[in-house]
């Protein structure tokens, strides 16, 4: 089962909303993006709530990554832009590390 994922019975899964942490990078990568793209903040902005809400959301086709970015995640938030980010504990409560956002060549 995917992290954040609990089973309060067998029927229905309990799905946590996470908060989101930028690092550095990510804020960098979001004002280069935002000056690049300013049209496309508001999908943006709708994908993170998203992603806070329910990581494995189908609409964010999030996948593991491999190689030098092993042990991240990576969502799509429109045709070439991808947010990676990591699960994390913060205060004894899982969160999501945003670390990177760009297009596909950017980020990989």
């Amino acid at each position: 089962m995917p992290p954040g994922y609990a089973r309060a019975n067998r029927q229905t899964p309990l799905r946590l909303k996470r908060l989101l942490l930028p690092s550095t990078a990510f804020i960098r990568s979001g004002r280069r993006f935002a000056r690049k793209q300013p049209q496309a903040a508001g999908e943006l902005e709708s994908m993170l709530a998203l992603l806070a809400a329910d990581a494995f959301h189908p609409q964010l086709k999030t996948h593991k990554l491999k190689g030098k970015l092993a042990g991240s995640w990576a969502s799509s938030a429109g045709y070439d832009l991808r947010v990676v980010f990591q699960f994390v504990q913060h205060k004894g409560a899982e969160a999501i590390l945003l670390e990177s956002l760009g297009t596909h060549d950017e980020v990989y």
